[in-house]
Order: C-alpha cells, then structure tokens, then sequence
C-alpha cells in the first residue's frame, strides 16, 4: 500500500481500526431532553417553541438580525434568490465546483447559471474570475446589469463557501457592488466560519446554513435563511410558511408560497446542537491541527484556512499531487474502511447544466482532479 502510513496515521488520529466515517453527528448534549419535550408537548409539527428558540440562537450566532427556520438548506436558497429578485429567464453568477443543490436551485427560479473559476486557496468563487466576466460581458442599465451577449439579466451572485473556507469576500462584495449585482451567499457549509471577524452568511443580501445530518451540527434535516433586512426577514418567513396570512381559524394565502418550514421536532434537535457549536469546532480545530502538523511532512498538502478568515474545517481535505494520485489515495482509503471522498464533479459536466456558460474552469478543473475529504468528524 503506497498510503499505508496516512492510513494508519488517520486510524490512530481517531482512535479505532474499524471503519471510520466521514462526518458522522454527535449527540452528547441535551438532544434527547429537548425532544421527548416537544413530544409531550404534542407540538411536533412546523409551529412551536423550539422553531423560536432556534432562530433566535442562529441570528445571534450569524451576527444578523433575522433568521428564518426552514426544512432543509436547498429550500432556503431557493427563497433566497426569489428575494433578491432573481426571476425566470435571467442569470445568476456562482461556480461549477460545488453541491449541486447551488446550481439546483437556480433552475427552480427558472434561471440560467453563469459557472465562473473558484481561486487555487478558497476553492470558492472567484472575484477575479467575476470582474473579468462582468468587464467582457456586462453592460448597465437603468434596471440592473445584463449580459450583452444573452441579452439576459445578471440577476445575482451565488456564492459557496466550500468545506467551510470563506471566499475572498471583500474583492467579491466591490466587484458586485460595483455592478449593481446582489449576493446570496451559500453559507450551507460554513457555520462557525469568520472573514476578518464577521460570520460568513451575513455580508450578502442574504445567506443561507444547512442542518442536514453530515453538517457540525444537525436537526436531521433543515435549513436556515439569515439576513441583516427585518423587511426580508419577515417576508422569507411568511413566503416558506405557505404565504399564510395570521388569522385564528380562516385559511387565509395572499400569494404563492411554499411549506418549506421547519418541523418544531427537528428545531428541537437543533436548538440542541447549536448550543455545543463552540465545543464541535474546538473539537474540530485540534484535528485540523493534528491532520496539518503529519501532512506537513508527506507530500500531500493538507488544505487550511487563510490569514484574516477562520475556518470551521466542516469537511478537511487534502491535496493530492495529480488525478492517478488521488484515485488510489481514494481506492486504498475506503478499502482499508477509512472513508474518503473527492471532490464533486464540476456542475458544467452534468447533463442538466452542460450547455450553460462557463469560463476556461482552470483552476476549477485542477482542483477536481486532486482535492479528497478525510475523516473529520468531532471526536467523543
């Protein structure tokens, strides 16, 4: 085995021979108190105190002043892009290296995404890569920025955090305000992750965390919108709560909405969870610490946070020399019964997307061939 050493290096980390998952939850806090609660209480459904509670406890944590519980985090940035005005036939800057769900939900909006290059450091969304786009092909109006080739407006700009690694924020919020072009910022990976001391998710004019079962902390499924407007706050509520207008018995819709809410349940769970966030990453950062003092000496680059952000390492990944490398680094891992992944596959070579504009993807196509997460979960 060429990757014995790292295997077993990996083993010893987090203590077992046996099969080691990639992100696994943990449950060590007051999750089974909060539950049996809501039980008893028979509110279980999309209204109840934990829903509260839990929105609550994200708007402090994200450092916003609204935050809206939803059912999972796609469902979250569907309403986000709908809020910042994104329409059918329009488009919507973001990057072809990421979970599908960021370019999913800009097909439910009916719009069209525009995949340009992340950078080599954040593998997110690049600012550069969308100045350039923006100068070649931008043009502005009275009513926003549009494509002169398309003829199409720039609606917004989606960008994803990846394994929790801010982007470069401040070159991305000048260039898209510059242009008149509002971001969503896809902050589904990124809690607990700071650029120069704010939270990611609260720069743009929206962001949105996940809660799904892999995530730092979890609700089983779930999501959460977060934003510094009231007015938006209080219209992503009423818009992923079936547009129901409050009444004490009439079932009242003033417009197409969705039931994209919360289970008071899982709010439960996640009102739990949220309340050992400070431990999980602490827990996570002497990992990460663990994982970048071994990698220092092989030659696989383990992948860290930059100056001036902090990282919540929510999937830590490493680097890998070329694409033949990665793939037995990825075969003698899961044989061996230490999980690993790579990196998804670039949006642009999904048959659903693949005739959407892209840029060259240098950097984008570099990092799909020899970026793997490993085994980062909390350790108990």
């Amino acid at each position: 085995m060429v990757f014995k050493d790292t295997i077993q290096f990996i083993q010893n980390t987090h203590q077992t021979t046996g099969g080691i998952p990639l992100h696994a939850p943990v449950f060590n806090g007051k999750e089974r108190e909060y539950v049996m609660d809501t039980l008893e209480s028979t509110f279980v459904s999309s209204v109840g105190a934990y829903v509260d509670r839990a929105e609550e406890m994200m708007a402090a944590i994200s450092q916003t002043q609204k935050a809206i519980a939803v059912v999972n985090g796609t469902s979250g940035l569907h309403v986000a892009l709908q809020l910042a005005g994104v329409k059918a036939q329009e488009e919507v800057i973001t990057q072809a290296l990421t979970f599908v769900a960021t370019t999913n939900v800009i097909a439910y909006c009916g719009a069209e995404p525009v995949f340009l290059d992340v950078d080599l450091d954040t593998m997110g969304l690049s600012p550069y890569a969308v100045e350039a786009f923006l100068k070649e092909h931008g043009e502005k109006r009275e009513n926003g920025t549009f494509n002169k080739k398309t003829g199409k407006r720039i609606a917004a700009c989606l960008p994803m955090h990846t394994f929790g690694f801010p982007v470069h924020l401040d070159g991305l919020m000048k260039v898209c305000t510059e242009w008149n072009i509002p971001i969503v910022e896809d902050a589904a990976e990124s809690l607990g992750s700071y650029y120069k001391g704010q939270h990611t998710g609260s720069f743009g004019k929206l962001g949105v965390f996940s809660f799904n079962g892999n995530k730092i902390v979890t609700s089983g499924g779930g999501g959460m919108i977060v934003t510094q407007n009231d007015s938006l706050g209080v219209l992503a509520k009423h818009l992923t709560t079936t547009a129901k207008v409050p009444h004490k018995f009439e079932y009242i819709h003033n417009e197409s909405g969705y039931n994209y809410r919360m289970p008071n349940l899982n709010a439960a769970l996640l009102c739990a969870q949220l309340e050992r966030l400070d431990d999980f990453l602490t827990n996570k950062r002497r990992l990460a610490n663990e994982y970048a003092a071994y990698f220092d000496s092989q030659e696989i680059q383990f992948r860290e946070e930059l100056e001036g952000t902090k990282a919540n390492y929510w999937l830590m990944s490493v680097e890998l020399p070329n694409r033949e490398a990665r793939d037995l680094f990825l075969k003698e891992t899961n044989n061996s019964g230490v999980m690993t992944r790579p990196i998804w596959q670039l949006m642009f070579k999904l048959p659903m997307f693949e005739t959407c504009f892209r840029d060259d993807q240098k950097n984008a196509l570099y990092l799909e061939d020899r970026i793997v997460n490993i085994p980062s979960s909390v350790r108990v």
